[in-house]
Order: C-alpha cells, then structure tokens, then sequence
C-alpha cells in the first residue's frame, strides 16, 4: 500500500509541475497573440460637419458646425440674375452617354444641372436648403419634366449638395447667366419651344403631333423618343417666350403636362 501511495504522490506532484509548466506556457503564449494581434484605437473625431454625412463632435453631442455655401468664382460675383427655391431631383443612367441640350455628352460625374428656363451655360450655386451643403454648377441640359421640380442635378452635384442620398430635396437656386447673344438671328428674351409627354406609347405621341400640325401650319413639330417615354416638341415660327406661352396654354392633353422651354 506505501508503494501505492509513494507512486501516487510522485504521479500528483508531476502532474501539478506539469500543469504549472502547461499554465506558464499558455499564459506566454496568449499574451503574445495579444500583443502581435493589438489594433491601435479609432481616431478621435475633430468635432466638425464633414460633407456628405451626420453631423458628429468629440463630445458626442449632436451639435455640429454647418459647412459654409461654395465660395464664388471673381467673374460671379454681383447680384445673380435668377434666385429661386424648389426641389432639386438628380439623374444619371440611362442619360450618361446621351447629348445634352447644349451638344455636349452628359458626364455624370461632371459638376452640371438640367434647368427648364436658364439660358443654356448658366452658372448656379445650388444650396441644400436642410443641410447647407452647396455646389456650383454649369447649365447644360433641359429638365426635369415634373411637375414641382426645379433643377436636375447631376450625380457628382447630387452628391456634393447632399442631395443623392436624400433623392430630392429643397434647395436654392442663385444663376448667373452669360451676356445676352450679339447674334443678327439672336431674339431678345432667349429662344423657346414647348414640350409635351412622355407618352409611354408611340402612337399616342404620333397622334398628337399631327394633331399639332394641323393646328399650327407655322410652326416645327416634332417626335422623338427619351429615356422616360416619347415626347412632343413645337418650335413655334416666332420663338420668342410670348409666343411659345400662348401655344403651351392652348394644349390640352390628359396625362401630359406642357412645358415652357428655353432652347439657347
């Protein structure tokens, strides 16, 4: 039985140093994959609005420092000749690639807009009205046909003002128009015509046109195919904006709006 008891004795104690040794050793170990695998803590914010995102601050209070509207170029400086607020919508795809009313291809990534009435490269700050933010742009294409809307915005425009996430929003419009055109052809007031759609069929806008045509023997009626349907578009023989109101009046076509355009 002592026999018994010394081997047992002698098994426990090399058991514990054993368990010691196994302790010390993963101790060592866990302490260097600690140390090896330690990732350094995330920076502190700077308490300021950054663009494009939340506001955020050092104390974690909600406060937060508006960004200042985008400072204007010498050549802009002076009273704008247009000021206007409305909703501001953007697009990209499918138009990316297309011309614009100006005869450039729409770069999306490009600082533009689409304006209805401004003279084709017009500049405009436009200002997100909710977060401050604000970008100047360049007027090179027609739209956005919908009602209530004032300014289409491209996606790096969308994205400068903080309207891209937001989809629409309600911004101001400041426009600086270029000098009137010294042209023998130019019209006081600008160049205008009126569009009507879009009709998702084909027929419904070829009946219109020639509907069109009938009525105003003078003027250029045309079809044409857009990425958001068929539309219809008069260029009336006095392209003044007088004459161009009184043919956007006498339409009326249920489920299309007409809209006054300015084509210089």
């Amino acid at each position: 039985m002592s026999g018994i008891r010394i081997a047992g004795g002698w098994a426990c104690r090399t058991a514990v140093a054993s368990a010691v040794i196994l302790v010390l050793m993963t101790s060592g170990c866990h302490k260097k994959r600690v140390v090896a695998h330690r990732t350094p803590p995330p920076p502190t914010p700077n308490g300021t609005y950054s663009r494009g995102s939340g506001s955020s601050s050092a104390s974690g209070s909600s406060t937060a420092t508006a960004p200042k509207p985008v400072p204007l170029p010498p050549d802009l400086r002076g009273k704008p000749a247009l000021v206007e607020t409305g909703i501001a919508s953007w697009y990209g795809p499918p138009y990316a690639g297309r011309k614009g009313a100006d005869g450039t291809v729409y770069d999306q990534n490009a600082m533009t807009a689409a304006h209805l009435t401004l003279p084709l490269g017009s500049m405009a700050r436009v200002t997100n009205l909710t977060t401050n933010q604000s970008a100047l742009v360049k007027i090179t294409d027609r739209g956005p046909f919908v009602h209530g809307r004032i300014i289409d915005l491209s996606l790096a425009a969308a994205k400068a003002t903080g309207v891209y996430h937001m989809g629409v929003a309600q911004v101001r419009v400041e426009a600086w128009t270029p000098p009137p055109s010294t042209s023998p052809t130019a019209i006081p007031g600008g160049r205008w015509c009126v569009q009507v759609g879009a009709f998702q069929n084909e027929k419904d806008a070829v009946r219109l046109k020639n509907d069109l045509i009938r009525r105003y023997a003078t003027a250029k009626v045309i079809e044409f195919p857009g990425p958001t349907g068929h539309w219809v578009r008069i260029n009336p023989a006095r392209p003044d904006k007088t004459n161009a109101t009184q043919v956007a009046q006498s339409i009326h076509v249920s489920g299309a709006e007409p809209y006054l355009i300015r084509t210089d």
